[in-house]
């Protein structure tokens, strides 16, 4: 009987979804090496690798079999997706184009030799995506403000995010476009480096953030007017021992859209 390698779910899944695998078809308790490989956006290689033994039935679970070492060791059924690691020194695994997956290999290959250069046994190939299916993308270039909204498949209001990554500016969309798939309005938010934005951050209007906000207040897809109102009160609770008016989109709204009190005038300088 020749092995197999089994994925679940088959053929695709999201980056954020648990995938299990599982191998059939060795040998009782046979020593194998599992590899794992993709390829980023610009080519880069990434690689994870680990050293199982097979149950005494020629059967293996990541689920239930730990590693005996290689790039993790112990009980991690997603280790070979976790522990990849870039050929290229200090090079980072990172999305830019969520509407393309990442393609994983996974490889059985006999034995534990140092190098994995045993004999392949087994192979399957899985997309890994960062759409869940229905999800929608709708790019915004709206006033000033340069963002992507992601909205679930099916028809809202939803709950909204407004998602934004620090040091190094422009619009990354991989955490918005994933959490749309749980059920939120989400807006990957550029503020630098980016299309007509400034380059960098010698300085940050808060205006810009407050628009944004308006915008995502506004949206017909967006959670109600009472919700949003809970949330800034939350928000501005937590800000409650800061003396001066706090730099934070926490505006109280009357309506989608509309906001019953004014927003600082507050900007940030670098000094």
């Amino acid at each position: 009987m020749a092995a197999t390698l089994s994925l679940e779910p088959a053929g695709r899944s999201c980056w954020d979804e648990p995938l299990s695998i599982a191998a059939r078809g060795l040998a009782p308790e046979q020593p194998v090496t599992l590899r794992a490989a993709l390829r980023d956006e610009k080519g880069a290689l990434f690689r994870a690798h680990a050293r199982y033994r097979a149950d005494a039935h020629g059967r293996l679970d990541l689920a239930r079999a730990p590693a005996l070492g290689g790039s993790f060791a112990g009980l991690e059924p997603m280790g070979l997706l976790w522990a990849l690691e870039p050929e290229r020194p200090f090079w980072r695994l990172l999305k830019r184009d969520v509407r393309t997956p990442f393609v994983v290999e996974l490889e059985v290959l006999d034995g534990h030799e140092p190098d994995g250069g045993g004999r392949l046994l087994a192979r399957a190939v899985h997309e890994r995506h960062f759409m869940a299916p229905g999800v929608r993308r709708v790019p915004v270039r709206e006033g000033r403000v340069r963002a992507t909204l992601f909205l679930p498949p099916e028809p809202g209001p939803f709950p909204g995010i407004v998602d934004l990554f620090g040091v190094g500016g422009g619009l990354l969309e991989y955490r918005a476009s994933l959490l749309a798939g749980k059920g939120f309005a989400v807006m990957a938010l550029a503020y630098y480096n980016y299309d007509d934005l400034p380059k960098g951050m010698d300085a940050m209007h808060m205006e810009y953030f407050e628009e944004a906000v308006n915008y995502l207040l506004s949206h017909p897809e967006h959670v109600g007017a009472q919700e949003a109102e809970e949330v800034g009160e939350d928000v501005r609770r937590s800000f409650g021992d800061v003396e001066s008016e706090p730099p934070v989109m926490c505006g109280r709204t009357g309506g989608p859209g509309k906001r019953s009190r004014s927003w600082s005038a507050w900007h940030f300088q670098r000094g």
